[in-house]
């Protein structure tokens, strides 16, 4: 028997090996259920052992990249647990994607989208691209060490605590971003990025980014550990069994 259709996602894979996964909830501004982690996930692992698939462009349908989780799910007392595993399996499989990963931030990145595209080696925004971190507002912390390894302690922890909005031209002087252009050409440009670094033998492209991911400071697996898995451990804690 095949693999589960994707519902919520799409994926496309090129002959010049590279592939494309798109969000595909326009409607609800691509946020994230646990369906789709689940299916972006099992795209990445399959495509991480493919070798006909070199470098991964990430982007959104419709005028949003990702407006975060889906809360409908979180207003769910007996998904409680689920979300939490899926969360945590969804983004270990993204992190540890062996193949470079490029966002193409076609829109609003906020929360877990926000997440989603930091995630990712590079990113190019569009001009309409926004990003932020509101959920501290509603009692979410937000994932810092990935961001502060981009943009650094001060911008990190300003992003994380005010839940402030920046737009594409700050996120770019921030280093957030790697260029801005305009949102027509954004899934464009970021493929033009990834068929560059596709010039690259495949092995010297997957060392290198075992080291990129591997060598900041504490190390994803512990800090994750601290800001997201420990954080859900307290918040069920605290509530009835779902």
């Amino acid at each position: 028997m095949g693999a589960p259709a994707h519902e919520e996602i799409e994926t496309q894979v090129g002959d010049d090996g590279i592939g494309i996964l798109t969000l595909s909830r326009p409607e609800k501004r691509n946020a994230l259920t646990i369906r789709m982690r689940e299916e972006i996930a099992r795209t990445l692992t399959e495509w991480g052992d493919d070798e006909a698939v070199r470098v991964v462009v990430l982007t959104g349908s419709g005028p949003a990249f990702c407006a975060g989780f889906d809360l409908t799910e979180f207003g769910q007392a007996e998904l409680s647990r689920r979300i939490r595993h899926n969360s945590s399996a969804y983004h270990r499989t993204v992190w540890s994607f062996p193949k470079p990963l490029v966002a193409a931030v076609n829109g609003t990145a906020f929360g877990g989208g926000f997440d989603l595209a930091v995630l990712c080696d590079m990113r190019v925004a569009s001009a309409a691209a926004r990003f932020a971190h509101p959920e501290i507002k509603f009692g979410g912390p937000p994932l810092f060490t990935p961001l502060r390894w981009i943009v650094g302690d001060g911008v990190a922890r300003d992003l994380c605590l005010t839940g402030r909005q920046i737009d594409a031209e700050e996120a770019h002087r921030v280093g957030l971003v790697s260029r801005v252009v305009e949102p027509e050409t954004v899934v464009d440009e970021a493929l033009g990025i990834a068929r560059q670094i596709a010039e690259a033998p495949q092995r010297c492209l997957e060392t290198t980014k075992r080291y990129l991911s591997g060598s900041q400071g504490l190390g994803f697996e512990e800090s994750f550990r601290i800001e997201h898995d420990d954080v859900f451990d307290q918040l069920l804690s605290a509530s009835p069994p779902g």
